[in-house]
C-alpha cells in the first residue's frame, strides 16, 4: 500500500525544512533505513530516512523548495500502484508549484537608455539664453538700420564687429565710439558632455532556513529583551605571555578566545545572576556553565556549546572549540550541540574590530562581545609606555541582570584575564 513520506521534525525549533538534495528519483527502489533526502533545517542539514521498503512513485517537492512540518515530500509504494487519492490529499506541500523552477524573464531597459542618447539634450541655462532676445541688442531705427555714429561704424568694420551684437549707450540706443571700444564678444561655454552609466543588475538571494531563524530570533531578542551595555578595557600583556608559555608545552594550540572562554566560565561560576535566563514566571539560575561560541559561516552565525566550560582545562576547551567550529563550517553540527547554552561569546577581534555590541542569544541573559588586541600607549609608574589592550562589551537583559551585577562580573573577568593564574584557583 502506498504511503506518504512527510517532513519530520528534525529540531526543537523547526517549523519547515528545505529539500537540499534528493538522493533518489522516481522509479528507484528503496529499503527501510535508506536515506532518501537531505533537509536543511534552521540549525543544520539533516538526513531523512524511509521506514518501509518500496518504489519511489512520486516526488512532490523540488530541490530548494520548503516543506512545512508534516507536509508530503514524496510517495512510496508498489510499482504501478494507483496514488491519485494520495496526490489529491497531499496537494502542494510546499505551497508553490513543484515543477522545476522557471527563471523569470528580465526586463530590458538598455534600449530605452541607448535611444535616449540619440535625442538632443536641452541645456536649461545656455539654451534658454540663446532662445531669448537679448536685452543687449541695439535699438532698431524702424527701417531695418542699426543706429550708430559713422565713426562707430568705421571702427566696427575695421575690428570685424557686428553692430547687431553691440549695445548702444547713446540717445535711443545709438551706438557710439566708446561702445565699440568697450565691446567684448560673449563667449558661450560649451555644454558639459553628457555621461551615461549602464545600470548593473540587482540580484535576489533566496533566504535559507538558517537566515530566517536568525532574523526571527534576533528580532525577538532585540525588541523584547531590554538590552543595556557595559564596556571595559583589559590589559592583555600577562595573557599574551601566558599563552606563549602554554603553547610551548601544549600539543594543542591555545588561542586568546580559549582564554576568554575559560575566564568567562570561571567568572560565571562566581556570578550566577549573569548565568541565568528569563522564563516569564521565574528567573532560572543555571547550575551548569555552558558557554556558546559564535562561529561565522556563509549563511550567518552558528553557536556550538562548550558544556561545563568552568570544569574544563584550556587544552580541553581549545580542542572542543576547534572540533565544533569545524563541524559548524561544514554544516554538520547536530541540534544537541547547539542547545543548552547559558552564556554566549562573540569574538570579532580576528577581523580587526576593536569594539562592538552584540544582540543577546535567547534564552541567555547576557552575551560578551570581544574586540581586537590593540597596541596603545599606557601610563605605568608615571611613564608612558607601549601597552596591549582589549575591549570587551557585555550586553545584558535588564529583566535579569542589573547594572551593578554586570559590572561586578566584568571586573572579575578582567581580573582573571590580567592574572591568568587566578583561573586555576
Amino acid at each position: 500500500m502506498a504511503e506518504k513520506i512527510e517532513m519530520p521534525k528534525l529540531s526543537d525549533t523547526m517549523e519547515e525544512g528545505i529539500i537540499a538534495k534528493w538522493n533518489v528519483k522516481e522509479g528507484d527502489k528503496v529499503n527501510s533505513g535508506d536515506v532518501i533526502a537531505e533537509v536543511e533545517t534552521d540549525k543544520a542539514t539533516m538526513e531523512v530516512e524511509v521506514f518501509d521498503s518500496g518504489t519511489v512513485l512520486k516526488i512532490l517537492v523540488a530541490e530548494g523548495d520548503a516543506v512545512p512540518l508534516g507536509g508530503t515530500m514524496a510517495i512510496i509504494g508498489e510499482e504501478g500502484e494507483d496514488i491519485s487519492g494520495l496526490l489529491e490529499d497531499s496537494g502542494d506541500p510546499a505551497g508553490k508549484d513543484t515543477a522545476p523552477d522557471k527563471k523569470e524573464e528580465k526586463k530590458e531597459n538598455k534600449e530605452s537608455k541607448e535611444d535616449s542618447g540619440d535625442k538632443e539634450e536641452f541645456d536649461p541655462i545656455l539654451d534658454d539664453i540663446s532662445e531669448k532676445k537679448s536685452s543687449s541688442e541695439p535699438a532698431d531705427s524702424g527701417d531695418g538700420r542699426i543706429k550708430a555714429s559713422p565713426l562707430a561704424r568705421k571702427i566696427a568694420e575695421e575690428k570685424g564687429i557686428e553692430l547687431q551684437k553691440v549695445k548702444g549707450s547713446g540717445p535711443d540706443g545709438r551706438i557710439v565710439k566708446k561702445d565699440i571700444e568697450n565691446y567684448k564678444p560673449e563667449t558661450k561655454k560649451p555644454a558639459a558632455p553628457s555621461i551615461s552609466y549602464a545600470s548593473e543588475e540587482s540580484e535576489d538571494v533566496k533566504i535559507t532556513q538558517m537566515r530566517k531563524t536568525i532574523a526571527r530570533r534576533l528580532s525577538e531578542s532585540k525588541f523584547t529583551n531590554p538590552h543595556f551595555y557595559e564596556t571595559i578595557d583589559i590589559d592583555m600583556e600577562a595573557a599574551i605571555a601566558a599563552r606563549e608559555g602554554l603553547n610551548k608545552i601544549s600539543d594543542v594550540k591555545i588561542s586568546f578566545n580559549d582564554i576568554v572562554v575559560k575566564a568567562c566560565a570561571s567568572a560565571l561560576r562566581r556570578h550566577p545572576a549573569v548565568n541565568s535566563s528569563w522564563l516569564d514566571d521565574v528567573i532560572r539560575k543555571h547550575g551548569d556553565v555552558n558557554v556558546a561560541v559564535a562561529v561565522a559561516i556563509d549563511e550567518g552565525l552558528m553557536t556550538p556549546v562548550i558544556r561545563h566550560a568552568d570544569k574544563k582545562t584550556l587544552r580541553q576547551i581549545s580542542s572542543e572549540t576547534r572540533e565544533l567550529a569545524g563541524l559548524a563550517r561544514d554544516r554538520k553540527l547536530q541540534p544537541e550541540q547547539m542547545e543548552g547554552s547559558t552564556f554566549t561569546i562573540s569574538n570579532l577581534g580576528m577581523f580587526g574590530i576593536e569594539e562592538f555590541t552584540a544582540i543577546i542569544n535567547p534564552p541567555n541573559a547576557c552575551i560578551l562581545a570581544v574586540g581586537a588586541i590593540r597596541d596603545v600607549p599606557v601610563v605605568k609608574n608615571g611613564e608612558v609606555v607601549p601597552g596591549k589592550r582589549m575591549k570587551v562589551t557585555l550586553s545584558s537583559d535588564h529583566r535579569v541582570v542589573d547594572g551593578a551585577k554586570a559590572a561586578e562580573f566584568l571586573n572579575t573577568l578582567r581580573q582573571m584575564i590580567e592574572n591568568p593564574l587566578s583561573m586555576l584557583l
